[in-house]
């Protein structure tokens, strides 16, 4: 077992038992929202163009998911309103501890991309995908007001805008984590993360 994957496998656990009162009450609120079910499920593409399921809480009208494009602004009709405070703070995302546990991803790593996206890009993601996804990265860092990114943009076509101006500047930063990415470049990234997260969030 490498470093990263210890590493992973007891800041996962860690995490899991110090967030499991967290867990809890924003299970709590999803349901009392916007009931069940409480966790988002989808299909991501991982290391090697393996396919995992990816864990949320679900932030969007169950009975809308597919009702629009595959990435959202912060004007989608179809986020709830505990949705809204769980993406800001990326809170939605600390089910991915359980990824991380079971070895789908890492806790630093390109962000991973439902498989539609990985096609578009398929020679750059053939490089992107020789390590495991992450939590987080440079690019979560660097576009960590993705949707007001999204909401900006007057084309109606969201999903179009994403793939032609958004996702090829998230690949470059993506490359330039292969060529830096280590225990110690890691340990930075998640430290920056903690503090964009709850310091740089754009206001609603």
């Amino acid at each position: 077992m490498n470093v990263k994957r210890l590493f992973d496998l007891l800041f996962s656990t860690l995490g899991l038992l110090v967030l499991s009162p967290l867990f809890l009450i924003i299970s709590l609120c999803v349901f009392f929202d916007a009931g069940r079910p409480i966790i988002f499920k989808q299909k991501r593409v991982g290391k090697d163009y393996s396919f995992f399921i990816l864990y949320k809480f679900r932030s969007m009208d169950a009975h809308r998911l597919d009702d629009g494009p595959a990435c959202s602004n912060r004007d989608d009709k179809r986020v709830t309103k505990t949705g809204k405070y769980l993406r800001k703070y990326k809170l939605d995302e600390i089910p991915q501890l359980f990824n991380v546990l079971k070895g789908d991803m890492s806790l630093v790593g390109p962000r991973p991309e439902v498989e539609k996206f990985v096609n578009y890009y398929s020679n750059i993601f053939k490089e992107i995908l020789t390590i495991k996804p992450g939590l987080t990265d440079l690019a979560s860092i660097k576009f960590r007001n993705e949707s007001f990114l999204l909401l900006d943009n007057k084309s109606i076509d969201i999903e179009k805008h994403y793939l032609a101006q958004i996702l090829p500047k998230k690949l470059e930063y993506n490359k330039e984590y292969l060529e830096r990415h280590g225990f110690f470049y890691d340990i930075g990234l998640i430290f920056k993360t903690i503090y964009t997260v709850i310091f740089k969030s754009k206001p609603e």
